[in-house]
């Protein structure tokens, strides 16, 4: 049974963490893990070759009721975006109506975000799972970059490429983000009126916990000291050339918070290791969180509005509040579901936990 709310917000405080600024964030080394073949993407004036891996290499196994291709297109900014598009067997020729899936942040397509994208395919949606800018298969130099911009446009470049498949309507188009990708997606959906519905599973706004830290804990003092060490990478990016890299995420040392050792548990372990997902012990560069710290992404929320947005959150996620507020700050039609029992990382890969048929009824209700 899962709790769900309506029009209304709630009382319950997430427990504190002593995190601060880079403990949010979760992270993938740019390893291209071993292609077997490679893709020719002409940009325009910015041409250059992905690597992408042509074997089944996912966290999950292969779905037989659906059609599975990779894919690559640009974005607004030229840089060149790998995907994994799923297309269901059981299709009649009519054009289908279509979800975009990304996250979470630090994760790869092949982890929970093609999870999401297989299963939604079964459910009768065209899909596409695609890696962020900088990540994965996706272009971009340096690796590891990530923004609240340009990853934004992320999710509308991917948009602009599943709209204009001849299977897809495209005044039918939904987007999914999971994790920090959850406030990358009402970002896109605020000032992208072409997405029609969207839905957040286990929602971090990335903006919020990289400037405020967790639970908004993090002082003037705090900020600024952050600040001053991110000013003086800088200079030391500057003088190599090249960027620094934080230490690798989620290589547990003893004595860390319970959702560390969630994260730990599925990154780095046969559940959801992937090589080329940061957060399997890997690294963003050191000065990530700079594009984040002057960025609330979500100040405009409520133009999303009048179309509609699911949030999803385990119960037990500490990562909840992020849900409850920004449910909170969206204006109708809205709805918020509670599932009861899980944790943060549950809801990446736990069928039993993932409630899918809510989703498929929300996307068939606001996708007609």
């Amino acid at each position: 049974m899962m709790i769900k709310h309506r029009n209304r917000t709630f009382s319950r405080k997430p427990p504190l963490q002593a995190a601060i600024l880079a403990g949010a964030l979760v992270a993938l080394l740019g390893c291209q893990g071993n292609p077997a073949a490679s893709t020719s993407v002409n940009n325009g004036a910015n041409s250059m070759q992905l690597q992408l891996t042509q074997e089944w290499d996912k966290t999950f196994p292969r779905s037989e009721k659906v059609d599975h291709r990779k894919v690559t297109f640009a974005n607004r900014y030229g840089i060149t975006l790998a995907a994994d598009l799923y297309l269901p067997k059981s299709r009649t020729g009519d054009p289908l109506p279509a979800i975009v899936v990304s996250g979470p942040f630090g994760a790869v397509k092949e982890q929970s975000s093609g999870l999401y994208a297989q299963t939604m395919a079964e459910r009768g949606f065209a899909t596409l799972a695609f890696d962020p800018s900088y990540t994965g298969e996706s272009g971009g130099q340096p690796r590891n970059v990530a923004s609240p911009d340009i990853n934004t446009e992320d999710f509308s470049a991917a948009v602009d490429f599943i709209g204009l498949l001849p299977e897809v309507d495209r005044e039918r188009i939904g987007i999914i983000g999971i994790c920090g990708w959850g406030g990358m997606a009402l970002n896109a959906a605020a000032v992208d009126k072409r997405i029609k519905a969207v839905v957040t599973s286990t929602m971090y706004d990335m903006t919020r916990v990289m400037s405020k830290g967790y639970n908004d804990s993090v002082t003037l003092e705090q900020r600024t000291q952050t600040l001053e060490q991110l000013g003086q990478q800088r200079w030391k990016d500057a003088q190599s050339g090249t960027p620094g890299y934080q230490l690798p995420y989620n290589e547990l040392k003893g004595g860390e918070a319970q959702f560390m050792v969630d994260y730990h548990d599925y990154y780095m372990t046969p559940r959801g290791y992937h090589p080329r997902a940061v957060n399997s012990g890997n690294a963003w560069t050191m000065t990530t969180p700079l594009s984040f710290m002057n960025m609330p992404i979500l100040t405009y929320i409520r133009e999303i509005s009048p179309r509609s947005v699911l949030f999803i959150h385990g119960e037990n996620a500490h990562s909840r509040y992020f849900s409850e507020t920004a449910y909170a700050a969206a204006a109708e039609p809205k709805e918020l579901v509670i599932v009861p029992g899980a944790n943060h990382v549950d809801l990446y890969d736990r069928p039993d936990k993932i409630p899918f048929d809510r989703i498929a009824e929300f996307f068939d209700e606001h996708l007609q």
